[in-house]
């Protein structure tokens, strides 16, 4: 009789594992009834007014329900639902037509945050997996964990950057005059506030795995970004009106 490998048994399981809780995921999409929209409500407002509250959510949902990662897609609904408000108000801000908009939504979805956040998640899932979990350790993280990670720390830089920069558009977007050491300063601190609240969220979220060490490892970004902001201001660089003309440049 010839014996298998437990390894590939292992990977196998693991295999099937995910494939189970993806397949049951995208089976509740469509089943509104069965969706905690009030939990992940109360999750978007503490990832806005104190994220460190969620990581004991992380936890519980591990302790409950074996997995770390999100199986109700209720946040996703409600994120992709405020990325499409946050986008018209982007939109008729920029004067944009339905076209440019439906582009410009299309992009924003696809590109700035799924494309972008499967490259960071799957970097990061293999970072954690390879060199910042115990080698004894059998269990991994997550990609759908790390996926839901990325969504949570996006998520406050939507409705900073899409969201209440909008409401001073105006005043941010002087290229001269008495108020352009004014618009830098605290239309670049907008940009800076929403990297520096990227980076700590994707800190407390591996922070809340247990099994990973050296997690300190991910709040290097942040000194590196206040240098950047103290050099935008500096060289009197307006971020804001450099990225709003990229947004016009790109759906042309």
């Amino acid at each position: 009789m010839v014996k298998r490998d437990p390894s590939l048994i292992s990977s196998q399981s693991d295999i099937n594992s995910a494939y189970h809780k993806i397949h049951r995921y995208f089976r509740r999409l469509f089943k509104f009834e069965q969706m905690d929209f009030q939990f992940a409500l109360w999750q978007m407002f503490y990832l806005l007014a104190a994220p460190q509250k969620l990581t004991k959510v992380f936890r519980a949902r591990k302790n409950f329900k074996s997995q770390y990662a999100r199986d109700d897609p209720a946040f996703l609904i409600l994120f992709a639902g405020a990325l499409c408000l946050t986008s018209i108000g982007f939109a008729l801000t920029l004067d944009y037509s339905f076209l440019q908009f439906t582009k410009f939504l299309v992009i924003e979805i696809f590109i700035d945050c799924i494309g972008i956040g499967v490259v960071i998640a799957t970097a990061l899932w293999y970072i954690t997996n390879k060199f910042l979990k115990p080698k004894n350790m059998p269990q991994d993280v997550e990609w759908g964990f790390a996926f839901d990670i990325h969504l949570n720390a996006f998520f406050p830089p939507l409705i900073l950057l899409h969201f209440f920069l909008l409401i001073f558009y105006n005043l941010f977007m002087q290229e001269s005059g008495t108020s352009q050491p004014f618009a830098v300063f605290y239309g670049n601190a907008f940009w800076l506030a929403a990297a520096v609240y990227y980076v700590y969220i994707t800190f407390l979220g591996y922070n809340s795995m247990q099994i990973l060490k050296h997690i300190n490892l991910f709040l290097i970004p942040i000194p590196t970004l206040i240098c950047i902001y103290l050099l935008t201001l500096f060289r009197g660089i307006n971020i804001s009106i450099s990225v709003f003309d990229m947004y016009r440049q790109r759906i042309v």
